[in-house]
């Protein structure tokens, strides 16, 4: 009875978390789609300095994980000092803005797509640069991924859609996405070797050190100078006080997910995040295309379909070696 009951209790936990990073996520991408598409005022003004959102959303994480360590943490002894996030602070600041300035020219489908391909740019690095070599159906992934990628690409896009979006041009945002996605490759390989050097490191110093730096770089950039964006941003939320609604909303929201998220990892592996996640982007293009009204067309949705079909065999396939991993090491 007592192994029903935590087994039950493990599959209530796992749906919760299932619930939290979905609801959290989900509603974040239509808040984003809303602030990058919308028209405020009688005047139809567009939120143009979407950049904004990344230090709003530093600043919002920041306070969150801040509370969080006084909370939680008994002791940060061990713990990665401050300023050795500095260097993933600079592009964990750049990659996320050119995936937020993407949306001024690609639909929000496309975007999802785009940075759904992530193991394109780290396999090619692994081949090209450290002559790694990858398995046959690591192989498949990809190409499947790639090809929906560029067949979502080279379709066209309805009239509607070109129409809500600020400067319509395809080539420019795919382009911010995948540079987003070399940034973000950066940005990972440096927090892995943060945690190898000082193991005793937790999620929530992780998270309070990335937006420290995030916070500092961000308001440089947008109040550095007299006439910076920021203080176009501040305005234009002042003559439109929905926008700044929503741009509250949009950062909660990350916050509560990056919550959800550290709580998968820690109970339920890296694996089971990843394929909550990855679920989840699908979920996000769903509720994009109907609330946004503009219906994929057929072919859309078979390269949707082809992209995540890629995803999810890369997700069953690293499954299968986790589960042969074990079986390896007991004659040993």
């Amino acid at each position: 009875m007592e192994a029903h009951g935590s087994g039950l209790r493990r599959v209530l936990v796992f749906g919760f978390c299932v619930f939290g990073i979905w609801a959290a996520y989900i509603y974040q991408g239509v808040l984003q789609e809303t602030l990058s598409t919308k028209r405020f005022g009688p005047d139809g003004d567009r939120f143009e300095h979407l950049a904004f959102l990344n230090l709003a959303q530093n600043v919002v994480c920041l306070i969150w994980s801040y509370i969080m360590l006084k909370l939680w943490s008994s002791s940060n002894a061990g713990g990665a000092p401050m300023w050795t996030y500095w260097s993933a602070g600079i592009t964990n600041t750049i990659g996320p803005a050119m995936g937020i300035e993407a949306l001024k020219y690609i639909s929000y489908p496309a975007q999802v797509l785009a940075k759904s391909s992530k193991m394109i740019p780290v396999m090619l690095m692994g081949t090209l640069v450290y002559g790694k070599r990858y398995s046959f159906p690591e192989y498949v992934c990809t190409l499947l991924v790639a090809g929906g990628v560029s067949i979502f690409a080279l379709l066209k896009t309805s009239s509607k859609t070109i129409s809500k979006l600020a400067h319509p041009n395809a080539p420019l945002g795919y382009g911010l996405c995948f540079l987003n996605l070399a940034f973000d490759g950066f940005t990972n390989a440096t927090q892995d070797s943060i945690t190898a050097r000082y193991p005793k490191t937790s999620a929530w110093e992780i998270m309070l050190g990335m937006n420290l730096w995030g916070t500092i770089y961000n308001m440089i950039y947008m109040f550095g100078w007299p006439h910076g964006s920021g203080f176009e941003a501040v305005q234009f939320c002042k003559l439109h006080p929905e926008a700044a609604w929503d741009i509250l909303l949009y950062c909660l929201c990350g916050a509560v997910g990056q919550n959800f998220i550290f709580l998968t990892i820690s109970r339920f592996g890296s694996l089971a995040n990843t394929t909550i996640t990855t679920t989840r982007k699908f979920v996000s293009i769903v509720v994009s295309s109907v609330l946004s009204g503009n219906p994929l067309s057929t072919k859309q949705w078979g390269s949707v379909f082809m992209v995540f079909s890629g995803l999810s065999y890369h997700i069953y396939h690293k499954w299968r070696k986790s589960q042969r991993a074990p079986k390896k090491r007991k004659p040993m």
